[in-house]
């Protein structure tokens, strides 16, 4: 029984030596003398910014892409130890030596050098030759920008690596599919696609253009497995529930994880709370949670509450009323009411205080036990610090003649009655009876006399309004806009019935206890809203470029310059490479569109496993230089060099696939294999001389002179010369 005790236990495994010297190779190229330069170097100011509040646990918005490449970094400086303590406010600081900058690089560096064996992995699981998979994974060793832009606190490496992997993990599922499907290495690989998938797009937006890829390839394979008479019916559902699960449900159940892990570290209050809801930051250590905690959570008559805009633009604001008055001439001419102004003002003030008044009844004052306002029920909302009520009537507004003018009435026994009831609309009710709720519900009023609907324009009024936010009654018409739309932020049940007392009480802080929370649905929601709906800075930029310039290679970015000397960083491709690569990519598509024709004349120039693995080979590497390029002539936001990069990874992939084709099914005879041989080789020189020439660029560790620096400079050189023979 105890027989296997006597033999030794005995572990076979291959080793590809070739998979372990790229892979040492590779990280030599990223990590040698990672935390050079220690300075801020271009986009680390930003991710820099956003470590920092991972490390003390302060909320923020950033609109650029889901937290997951932020929460890879900030692991970074927590292994190292950073504290956040650091002031991100300049390219070209010199960081402090609390600043672990080696930790803080070393995740991007590890993708980076990663990502050269997955090259050659993924050209051998295309079934090209071993010298094709050696020499794209050699293309992306000595790949200047690939090199610079992963040996810093960037994400560009780490969103090629997940797409890398996403790729190469569906070829190993596929291959395995042809063995042993089902078995428990194609569960792994088609697990691990979807997380890939899921990873890829959690680092930027930018991943889903591969996640789209794969899982078009894979509805195609799908599609194939479907009209596969050898299979069974249950056989085919289960592969196609199989799929779904790994490429829909896991990375949507990972996209949600990556949010809660990020919601969960985040829960302190920061300098982004503000373009969230009031529900959102409450939930939220300190900021708004401090100021509401305890606050009552029905709205009573008698309340007193301050009214924030649910829209937030173009800043957040909440309604407020002051003593001034509409000018009674505007300055087009137009005559107003010369009624209070009632505006939305962007601070915290005693000025935005509200009561809610029961019409039936004179006082201003909670009743024991308090009456809950309730949807549809007719309010007036009473202006704390003035006493006057909120009030619309048929004059258009200052900034917004097709809207009518709000404000607070005045009595001035003229033939203009006030015109101050509202209806309450509570428009994410559960029912009809829904109670007004702190906080969570959002409401509407609409005027009951014109139908009007209390609104903010978002137009700025001119000086005699302080340059304030414009309010005004637009008419009812179907749906609801946010701007419409209000929440009650802060709220007390009011004591006083005198004015004098009731000025006291509003400057005073709430005493009651009451807590709640935000489910992490909502909070997703919202947040997800606000990263997608965010206005990002699209002003020009001083190295910003086109897609038409990155092909060509007609731009770079100088990301940093020492102080002192002439050595700098530049993010720089190696022309070689790019030109060559562009140049597979339209043999590619000129070849398949002749193999295409000749095929619907029933001419079979290849053979059928080489045309299927010359389709597929295209369908990942032009197919994914497609969808990581193309997409952005359709984007208005600034674009950069770096924005590139996926997409020339995969198209890096191709070049090696072409040539392999060329000499395999081109070259007629052995001569013509041996000169495109000798061309390849020479060809590759070239690409190694480029990127020694430009490795001073790449790794700036070397003080250039001004002639060298004038030598690197060879597109403005050839522009010059050639401006002069014209």
């Amino acid at each position: 029984m105890l027989g296997f005790l006597q033999r030794p236990v005995v572990v076979t495994a291959d080793i590809n030596l070739n998979v372990v010297a790229l892979t040492a190779v590779g990280l030599l190229s990223r990590l040698w003398r990672l935390s050079y330069p220690r300075a801020v170097v271009f986009d680390e100011v930003y991710y820099g910014q956003y470590i920092s509040f991972y490390m003390k646990r302060i909320f923020f918005l950033d609109g650029s892409g889901p937290p997951l490449g932020h929460m890879l970094l900030a692991l970074g400086g927590y292994l190292g130890g950073f504290d956040g303590n650091f002031l991100w406010n300049r390219i070209g600081a010199e960081y402090s030596s609390n600043v672990p900058v080696w930790s803080l690089r070393l995740l991007p560096a590890l993708a980076g050098a990663l990502s050269v064996p997955m090259a050659y992995q993924i050209v051998w699981e295309l079934r090209f030759s071993h010298c094709a998979a050696m020499g794209a994974a050699l293309l992306v060793l000595i790949e200047n920008a690939l090199i610079t832009q992963a040996r810093l606190m960037l994400l560009e490496s780490v969103l090629i690596f997940f797409n890398l992997l996403a790729v190469l993990s569906y070829l190993k599922l596929c291959n395995s599919q042809k063995h042993g499907p089902f078995s428990l290495s194609w569960w792994f690989w088609l697990t691990l696609t979807g997380v890939a998938c899921s990873c890829a797009v959690g680092i930027k937006y930018m991943g889903v253009f591969t996640y789209l890829l794969v899982l078009g390839v894979a509805a195609v394979h799908a599609w194939h497995l479907i009209g596969d008479r050898t299979l069974s019916n249950v056989c085919v559902l289960c592969h196609l529930l199989a799929r779904a699960v790994a490429l829909l449900v896991i990375p949507v159940i990972m996209y949600l994880l990556f949010f809660y892990v990020h919601l969960v570290l985040l829960c302190r209050s920061g300098p982004h709370d503000q373009i969230m809801s009031s529900a959102f930051q409450a939930s939220l250590e300190g900021g708004l949670a401090r100021i509401t905690q305890g606050q009552p959570l029905e709205v009573a008559y008698g309340s007193q509450v301050t009214l924030r805009n649910v829209f937030g633009k173009p800043v957040p604001c909440w309604l407020h009323s002051h003593q001034n008055t509409y000018p009674m001439i505007y300055e087009n001419g137009r005559g107003s009411s010369h009624q209070q102004q009632v505006t939305c003002y962007p601070f915290k003030d005693v000025n935005n205080w509200w009561i809610v008044k029961d019409p039936g009844r004179h006082q201003l004052v909670v009743n024991s036990p308090p009456r809950p306002v309730r949807h549809g029920d007719i309010v007036q909302l009473v202006h704390g610090m003035t006493t006057r009520l909120l009030n619309t009537h048929d004059v258009a507004a200052p900034l917004s003649p097709h809207s009518q003018e709000v404000s607070c009435y005045i009595d001035y026994n003229i033939s203009m009655p006030a015109q101050n009831l509202w209806r309450l609309d509570i428009v994410n009710r559960e029912s009809s009876t829904e109670v007004w709720k702190t906080i969570l519900s959002e409401v509407r009023f609409v005027h009951v006399n014109t139908s009007a609907i209390l609104k903010l324009s978002g137009a700025h009024l001119p000086d005699w309004g302080f340059r304030q936010l414009e309010v005004v009654g637009e008419k009812l018409s179907p749906g609801y806009h946010e701007s419409m739309v209000w929440n009650v932020e802060e709220h007390r049940y009011g004591r006083s019935q005198e004015q004098k007392e009731r000025e006291l009480e509003l400057h005073s802080p709430t005493q009651m206890d009451l807590s709640r929370n935000l489910s992490f649905m909502a909070r997703f929601s919202e947040l997800q809203w606000r990263m997608l709906t965010v206005r990002s800075d699209d002003s020009e930029h001083k190295y910003s470029s086109t897609p038409l310039d990155w092909v060509t290679l007609d731009t770079n970015i100088a990301y940093w310059l020492h102080p002192t000397t002439s050595a700098q960083i530049h993010l720089l491709g190696n022309i070689v490479i790019w030109v060559s690569a562009s140049l597979a990519t339209v043999v590619y598509a000129l070849l398949l569109c002749w193999y295409l024709l000749r095929r619907r004349r029933s001419i079979c120039d290849l053979p059928e496993d080489s045309w299927l693995r010359w389709v597929l080979a295209g369908a990942l590497c032009a197919g994914g230089w497609a969808v990581n390029y193309l997409p952005f002539f359709l984007m208005e936001k600034t674009l950069f060099l770096y924005h590139y990069l996926p997409a020339l990874t995969f198209q890096i992939l191709l070049l090696p696939v072409v040539l392999q084709h060329i000499s395999d099914h081109l070259c007629r005879s052995q001569l013509q294999r041996s000169l495109l041989s000798a061309l390849v080789v020479a060809w590759y020189s070239c690409a190694c001389h480029v990127f020694n020439t430009l490795r001073p660029l790449t790794y700036g560790d070397k003080s250039l002179s001004p002639g060298e620096l004038r030598a690197l400079r060879w597109k403005e050189s050839w522009d010059i010369l050639i401006r002069k023979h014209q």
